[in-house]
C-alpha cells in the first residue's frame, strides 16, 4: 500500500476514533449529571433527616455519646444540653475541656469496669452521675461497632411533682420514696417526711436518713433483680410497735430507681395477732376437754383435733398432722376397728359424710366400738364451714346409770321391805318416793300421795290419824327451809288417834332432799317400861344380895375367928395327944381357908358395887415375888416339889397397890401349889415390857382342859382344880381394876400359867386422884 493510503487510512482511524470518543464522553457526561443530581438528593435529604435527629436530640434533654474502635468520640445532642452536663460535671474554677472527654471521665468514675465491659464485651449497663444541678441517668448500648453511652436527667421528680401524678403521691398517707440506681433517696412524699420527723429530703439526705434497713434491703433487692418486691417489718417510733408491708417496685425508665411504699398494717397486724391469741386460747381450752373433738374444714379435711381426740383413738399424731380426709380417718379407724360393726360400710360411710350439706345440728348418736367401748357422737355445722364433732367415751356412764337404777331398786325394794314409814321430800316441799309401810302407816293410797304431792297437802292427809299441828309445822321447816341451821336431824313421839305411840325421825339428806321416818313403838314402849320395872327389882334383889353377903359374911367371921382361935390354943397344949393336936390343925386350917374365901366373896361383892377403891403407891415388884414365894414355899417344897423366884435386878417400880397385888399372887401360887406334883416346879417370873410388868406363875402339873380355859377366870364355876370359888375370878377383876388384863396358857398334862399384865401407871377409876408436882 502506498504511503497516502496508508495516511488516509490512518487520517480516517483516527477521525473515526475522536467521533467515538466524543460520543463516549458525552454520554459519560450525561450519566455524571444523572448521578450528580440523584447525589444531590441524597444529601439534601441526608440534611433533612440529620436536621430531623438534631431536633429530635434537641427537642430532649439528652445527650448521646459514640466510641469508636479507633478511640474517636462522637459528640450527638443539643449544645446547650452538653454545656449543662459539663456545667453539672465540672467545678466552677476548672477549666472548660472537651464535652466528650468530660463525660467520659465522670462516666468512668462510676461505671469503670462496666464501661471497660461495654466497651470490649458489648455488655449493657445503667449507672447514674451526680451533677451539681442534678442526677443524670447513663444508659450504655453497644451498635455497629460502636459503644454508645445515652445520658438524660433523672426527671422523675420533677416530673411527678409537676404532675397530678405528683400530687396525689406526694399526698398519700402511707409513706412513699423513690431511690437512684446507687440506692440513695431521691424523692419522697409527706407522710415519709412526717415518720422521720424531717421537712425536707434534702434534710433526710444530709443526715443519712431511711425509712428501716430492713426495708432498705428489699428496695435495693428489686433494683438489683430489676423486679418487684415485697417484705414486712416491724418499726418501733413514738412509743408504740408498727408494723409495715414494704413493697419496692423498679421504676420504668428510670435507671435503677425504685419506687417504695410502706403499708401500715399495724391495726390488721394486732387484729391478726388478736385473733391468733383467741384461736390458740380456743385451741388450748379444747385441748384440756375430756371429750374429744375434731374439727373439718370445707375441703373435709382435719383442720383441729384435741388431744383427748388422738387419746380416744390411740392415732398417730404425725397421722393426724397431716390433715386426712374426714373419709381416710373413718377408713383408718374401720381398720383398727374402731368403728361400729356394719354390714354396709359404704352405705353407712355416704350417711356419715351426708353431715356436711346439714345446716342444722344431727341429733346425738351413740356408737357401740368392738372394743366394748360406748361412744356418744355430736355433730354440728362449724360456723366456718365443714362439721364439729364431739365424742365422749359414756361406757363408764352407762356402767354408773345402770348401777344407780340397780341401785335405786334395790333402795326401793329395800324401803319397802322396812317397818318404818319412810318418804323422801325435795328441797322444793314435794315428795319424791315412799314405800308401803308410809301408806300403811297413815292409811291413805298411793294415788292420793302422788296427787297431792307437796308437803302440805300430805300433811293434811295424815293429819287425820296424828292431830298435831305443831308436829307437821315443825317438819315443814326442816323440810323447806334451805337455812343450815334449819336442816338438822330432829326427832319425837305423838300419841295417834287410835292410840298408837307414833316416833318420827328427820335426817337432811346430801342433795338438799329430807327424809322423814315414822315408826310404831308402842310395843316397845311397852316393852321398856316392862324391862325398866324388872331392872328396878333387879336392883333391889342385888341390893339385897349384897346386904345378904354382907351380913352373912360377918356373921361367919366371928365364930371362924372363935373356932381358930381355940384350935391354936388346943395345938400348944402340951398334955393333948398328937392325933388330937393334928384334928386341932386341920380344923385351923379348914377354919382359915374358909375366912379367906369369905373375904374374896366379900372383896368380890365390893368390886361389883363398884365400891371398892386402890391405894396406888411405888411397888417393887420383886419384893413382893419374895415375900409371896415365902408364903407358900414350905407347903410346893413339902409337897416335893421345888419353887423358883426370876426378877430382874433393875426392874423399875410400878404405880399399884401392893396388898392387891400380893393377893392376886397368893391366889395364883396357892393354884399352882394345889396342882404341882411330886418332884414338880413352880416358877414364878417377873418381866418389864415397854408399857407394862409381866409376872408369870407357872407348874408344871396336870394343866387344864381345852374346853375349861376359856372360863377358867368365871366366879362359881367348879373346876377340876381347886373345887368352887371365886379366887382367879377375883385375880381377874382386881388385875383389870389397876387398867390391865389377865390370861392363861395350859397344855393338859404339862401344867398351866398364868400371866398378869399390869401398867406402869395404874389407870382405873378404882383409884383416887393423887397429888402430883411439876
Amino acid at each position: 500500500m502506498a504511503e497516502a493510503d496508508i495516511a488516509y487510512v490512518a487520517t480516517a482511524g483516527a477521525a473515526g476514533l475522536a467521533l467515538a470518543l466524543s460520543a463516549w464522553a458525552a454520554r459519560m457526561r450525561a450519566k455524571l449529571a444523572v448521578r450528580n443530581t440523584a447525589l444531590e438528593a441524597a444529601l439534601a435529604a441526608a440534611d433533612v433527616d440529620r436536621a430531623e435527629r438534631d431536633g429530635a436530640l434537641a427537642a430532649f434533654e439528652d445527650v448521646r455519646l459514640a466510641l469508636t474502635p479507633g478511640g474517636r468520640t462522637v459528640r450527638l445532642g443539643a449544645p446547650a444540653t452538653w454545656d449543662a452536663i459539663v456545667r453539672d460535671l465540672t467545678s466552677h474554677d476548672a477549666p472548660a475541656g472537651d464535652p466528650g472527654l468530660v463525660v467520659l471521665d465522670a462516666v468512668r468514675g462510676v461505671a469503670g469496669p462496666r464501661l471497660d465491659a461495654l466497651m470490649d464485651r458489648g455488655e449493657s449497663f445503667d449507672a447514674v452521675l451526680e451533677g451539681a444541678g442534678g442526677a443524670w441517668t447513663v444508659e450504655g448500648r453497644s451498635s455497629a461497632g460502636a459503644a454508645w453511652l445515652r445520658l438524660s436527667r433523672l426527671g422523675l421528680v420533677g416530673t411527678a411533682a409537676e404532675s397530678g401524678l405528683g400530687l396525689l403521691a406526694d399526698a398519700w398517707p402511707a409513706p412513699t420514696w423513690v431511690t437512684d440506681s446507687a440506692g440513695r433517696l431521691a424523692w419522697a412524699n409527706r407522710a415519709w417526711l412526717a415518720e422521720m420527723k424531717v421537712e425536707s429530703v434534702e434534710v433526710a439526705r444530709e443526715k443519712g436518713l431511711s425509712f428501716d434497713r430492713g426495708a432498705d434491703a428489699i428496695v435495693a433487692e428489686a433494683g438489683r433483680l430489676h423486679q418487684p418486691q415485697e417484705g414486712f417489718r416491724w418499726t418501733t417510733g413514738g412509743g408504740r410497735r408498727r408494723a409495715w408491708r414494704i413493697v419496692a417496685e423498679p421504676a420504668p425508665g428510670g435507671a435503677g430507681a425504685v419506687l417504695a411504699f410502706a403499708l401500715d398494717m399495724t391495726e390488721a397486724e394486732e387484729t391478726r395477732d388478736t385473733l391468733r391469741r383467741h384461736v390458740e386460747a380456743h385451741d388450748e381450752t379444747l385441748n384440756h376437754l375430756a371429750d374429744a373433738v375434731a374439727i373439718f374444714g370445707p375441703s373435709k379435711r382435719l383442720a383441729f383435733h384435741n388431744t383427748a381426740f388422738q387419746t380416744l383413738f390411740s392415732i398417730d399424731p404425725a397421722w393426724l398432722d397431716e390433715r386426712p380426709t374426714h373419709a381416710e380417718l373413718l377408713d383408718k379407724l374401720r381398720q383398727r376397728r374402731l368403728l361400729p360393726e356394719v354390714i354396709d360400710y359404704a352405705g353407712w360411710k355416704a350417711k356419715e359424710l351426708d353431715f356436711y350439706g346439714s345446716t342444722h345440728a344431727s341429733p346425738d348418736d351413740s356408737w357401740s366400738l368392738p372394743d366394748g367401748r360406748t361412744l356418744r357422737v355430736v355433730r354440728q355445722p362449724h360456723p366456718l364451714g365443714g362439721m364439729l364433732l364431739l365424742l365422749s367415751d359414756i361406757t363408764d356412764e352407762l356402767k354408773l346409770r345402770s348401777r344407780f337404777n340397780a341401785q335405786l331398786q334395790v333402795q326401793m325394794a329395800t324401803l319397802d321391805k322396812l317397818n318404818d314409814a319412810v318418804a323422801v321430800f325435795g328441797s322444793d316441799g314435794r315428795i319424791r318416793l315412799h314405800n308401803e309401810a308410809f301408806e300403811a302407816f297413815w292409811g291413805v293410797s298411793g294415788d292420793q300421795l302422788r296427787a297431792a304431792g307437796d308437803f302440805d297437802a300430805i300433811s293434811a292427809l295424815c293429819q287425820a290419824t296424828l292431830p298435831d299441828p305443831s308436829l307437821w309445822l315443825g317438819l315443814k321447816a326442816r323440810v323447806a327451809d334451805p337455812d343450815p341451821e334449819s336442816r338438822v336431824p330432829i326427832s319425837g313421839e305423838g300419841r295417834t288417834a287410835d292410840g298408837r305411840i307414833a316416833s318420827w325421825q328427820t335426817r337432811p339428806l346430801p342433795d338438799g332432799a329430807t327424809l322423814v321416818a315414822f315408826s310404831d313403838v308402842t310395843a316397845r314402849r311397852e316393852l321398856e317400861q316392862a324391862l325398866a320395872a324388872k331392872a328396878a327389882a333387879l336392883e333391889e334383889s342385888t341390893a339385897l344380895k349384897r346386904e345378904f353377903v354382907g351380913s352373912v359374911s360377918y356373921e361367919l367371921r366371928t365364930p371362924l375367928t372363935t373356932i381358930v382361935g381355940y384350935s391354936e390354943l388346943l395345938e400348944i397344949q402340951g398334955d393333948l395327944p398328937e392325933r388330937s393336936r393334928q384334928h386341932a390343925g386341920a380344923i385351923r386350917i379348914a377354919a382359915s381357908q374358909l375366912a379367906s374365901s369369905i373375904d374374896d366373896v366379900l372383896d368380890m361383892a365390893q368390886i361389883d358395887a363398884g365400891e371398892m377403891e386402890l391405894t396406888l403407891g411405888d411397888v417393887r415388884v420383886c419384893d413382893l415375888l419374895d415375900t409371896a414365894a415365902d408364903k407358900v414355899r414350905a407347903r410346893i417344897e413339902g409337897r416335893g416339889a421345888t419353887l423358883t423366884v426370876t426378877c430382874p435386878t433393875n426392874l423399875k417400880p410400878i404405880r399399884a397397890d401392893a396388898q392387891r397385888v400380893g393377893q392376886m399372887l397368893d391366889h395364883l401360887l396357892d393354884n399352882a401349889t394345889r396342882a404341882v406334883a411330886e418332884e414338880g416346879v413352880v416358877t414364878l417370873t417377873a418381866e418389864a415390857g415397854p408399857a407394862e410388868v409381866r409376872i408369870r406363875v407357872e407348874d408344871t402339873g396336870r394343866g387344864i382342859p381345852y374346853h375349861l380355859q376359856a372360863h377358867v377366870f368365871d366366879r362359881f364355876v367348879r373346876r377340876e382344880r381347886g373345887g368352887p370359888g371365886v379366887g382367879l375370878a377375883l385375880v381377874k377383876a382386881l388385875v383389870e381394876l389397876h387398867g390391865g388384863w389377865a390370861e392363861v396358857e395350859s397344855e393338859p398334862g404339862k401344867g398351866a400359867a398364868f400371866i398378869l399384865h399390869l401398867p406402869l401407871e395404874a389407870e382405873s377409876a378404882a383409884a383416887p386422884p393423887e397429888l402430883r408436882l411439876g
